[in-house]
């Protein structure tokens, strides 16, 4: 058997009805999970899309802009496909502004559902997990865990401190059985990039600075999805996995 076979095991996703969440879905359907789509829209076309390949999908509506759902998301996954072995935290969102200008509520937001909303999830799932001594979570990081960005406070806030709360979590689980770690995507081509793809000095600059030199697409973290989550990343805990078309390197 691979190692990388995911056949028998139940994923649940955050923010899976397009974009990143959608192709790390898919990808997990394709190595054999049945897959639960979480999120505040309900992701009808990737539920389709899983359920050709076989494999079953259940959706579970929940706003994760508040902790209120958490819970009963976890308990709806479990109770509707069985268990839940692993958990991908994507459902995020972003705010721009200039650092001079950023609102309270802007700030608020973006916090609540880029990082607290992330901590309680893996609460909730590392609970379920540590006591069958098993279970992968993966969070969503990005290039801003390592860099400062510009106009985006909160986003950059929200994803450092999703790369802090991995190694937390890996440092606390770890010897339970329980592996943490993150995908940092590069430049990906979703709905919450549009606004820099739109804009042609920032689009060209982009560009110019990937050695890829080009936008990633969803399903290009697919791959990273399923290595993080299956038994070939057993001895991996608290890394945070560029997939960014060498952006880091340059």
């Amino acid at each position: 058997m691979s190692p990388f076979d995911l056949s028998g095991r139940v994923a649940a996703v955050t923010g899976a009805n397009t974009g990143i969440g959608q192709g790390i879905a898919l990808a997990l359907a394709q190595a054999g999970a049945d897959v639960a789509l979480i999120g505040r829209t309900p992701a009808e076309e990737t539920a389709a899309h899983i359920r050709a390949l076989g494999r079953r999908a259940e959706i579970v509506p929940a706003d994760l802009s508040t902790i209120a759902p958490v819970t009963g998301v976890v308990d709806a996954v479990v109770e509707g496909l069985g268990k839940l072995d692993i958990l991908v935290n994507n459902a995020g969102i972003i705010r721009r502004a200039d650092a001079v200008d950023f609102t309270e509520e802007d700030w608020d937001a973006v916090i609540d559902t880029n990082l607290k909303s992330v901590f309680f999830l893996c609460q909730a799932a590392g609970r379920h997990m540590l006591a069958r001594g098993s279970g992968r979570i993966i969070n969503i990081a990005s290039m801003l865990t390592f860099q400062g960005g510009i106009r985006v406070p909160s986003y950059t806030a929200s994803k450092s401190g999703v790369g802090g709360l991995t190694k937390l979590l890996a440092n606390e689980w770890a010897a339970r059985g329980v592996n943490v770690n993150a995908i940092a995507p590069g430049y990906i081509a979703t709905n919450n990039t549009a606004a820099l793809q739109a804009d042609e000095a920032r689009d060209r600059a982009i560009r110019e600075r990937i050695p890829a030199g080009d936008w990633g697409r969803p399903e290009d973290l697919g791959g990273a999805a399923v290595f993080l989550a299956s038994d070939a990343a057993r001895y991996v805990h608290g890394h945070i996995l560029a997939v960014d078309g060498g952006w880091l390197a340059r």
